[in-house]
């Protein structure tokens, strides 16, 4: 992990302080950027959501999809904890925290939204920085890369119906029209823009360019993100100064999910006899969000100053440190799960 994405958490919270200056500043200026919109797109964060995603994504191998079967109880489990229980563990949380406990603490009419937003988060699983909590764990690379490439493909066909389905029983009015353009222009476009980018660079100068090539533009996706969040900000500047603890309030159903599943995933790993180094990275992948993809669908469905889109920044504020104590648990019991699992020992 570079310095830069260490301090990721610094950076993010630098940028909502400054989102929230500037937006109390020059608020004549965040609403004309707000209003260019074609079909409810905001134009110039589609941009910045395209600087972040393409990159990340020009990572992914989807050759690697023939070496699923190598480590297929890792794969199988990864893949139940990310599409059958993270999205639906999550809105039954925000259902809970958000909707029933925390309710009194809330805005009411943005109750609704911080729930859509919650599962956003979840319906989206990690790409490109798995593979840096992967070498944090000294996870199994094909097995990394297997399950991103994988997990991709899958997210073509399944994040708009999940979160149609999720945001229906939320009873949260689904904009399918909407919904399904974010998927085309976040998803599906840079999907083959990347792929399309990555085969260039590959047959132009092997691996060698194209790890160059990654390595020059990496700090492009993040500064994108980060300039984003300012955007975000300072649209959401005069809530959040009037509710602070709004942001607190919204990070504990994401904190609860994350232990949740990487728990999860990592204990059925070892129940399955998978080695440690897949189990690693699959509690990790399992875990962790593509918050760029959840960021954008959230500003395309609900608008810039939505409680979706807040939610969905929280998710960005608290990734870094979460994942990073996530890996911190994985390594730190290694010994213990190398030991016969009881059902084997039974």
């Amino acid at each position: 992990m570079s310095r830069f994405e260490r301090f990721l958490t610094l950076w993010v919270a630098l940028c909502i302080l400054a989102g929230v200056v500037l937006g109390q500043l020059f608020a004549p200026a965040f609403q004309a950027i707000g209003g260019l919109e074609i079909a409810q797109v905001n134009l110039p964060v589609a941009g910045l959501i395209w600087l972040m995603i393409i990159p990340m994504l020009m990572k992914i191998d989807f050759r690697a999809l023939g070496e699923v079967g190598r480590h297929w109880r890792g794969i199988g489990v990864t893949l139940f904890v990310n599409w059958a229980v993270k999205p639906f563990s999550m809105a039954a949380l925000g259902a809970f925290f958000i909707g029933h406990l925390f309710r009194p603490w809330l805005p009411a009419g943005e109750i609704d939204s911080y729930i859509a937003g919650l599962i956003l988060l979840a319906a989206a699983p990690c790409t490109a920085m798995v593979f840096v909590w992967s070498n944090l764990t000294r996870g199994e690379p094909h097995f990394t890369l297997s399950q991103v490439a994988l997990n991709d493909a899958i997210m073509v066909v399944a994040f708009a119906p999940i979160v149609g389905l999720l945001l229906g029983l939320s009873a949260i009015t689904v904009p399918w029209q909407t919904l399904l353009l974010s998927v085309g222009l976040y998803i599906v476009a840079p999907v083959l823009l990347a792929q399309l980018f990555r085969t260039v660079l590959l047959r132009g100068g092997g691996e060698a360019r194209l790890a160059e090539a990654l390595r020059r533009i990496g700090p492009v996706s993040l500064t994108a993100l980060l300039a984003t969040l300012v955007l975000l900000f300072g649209f959401q500047g005069r809530q959040i100064i009037a509710q602070p603890l709004v942001i607190a309030l919204l990070a504990v159903p994401i904190l609860i999910q994350v232990y949740f599943n990487a728990g999860l995933a990592y204990l059925l790993n070892r129940a399955t006899g998978e080695a440690h180094c897949v189990a690693g990275p699959s509690a990790l992948i399992g875990a962790s969000n593509f918050f760029e993809l959840a960021v954008a669908a959230a500003i395309s469905l609900f608008g810039f100053t939505s409680g979706a889109a807040l939610a969905t920044v929280v998710g960005v504020l608290i990734e870094v440190p979460v994942m990073l104590s996530v890996v911190a648990i994985v390594n730190a019991s290694r010994r213990w799960y190398e030991r016969r699992p009881l059902a084997e020992a039974a």
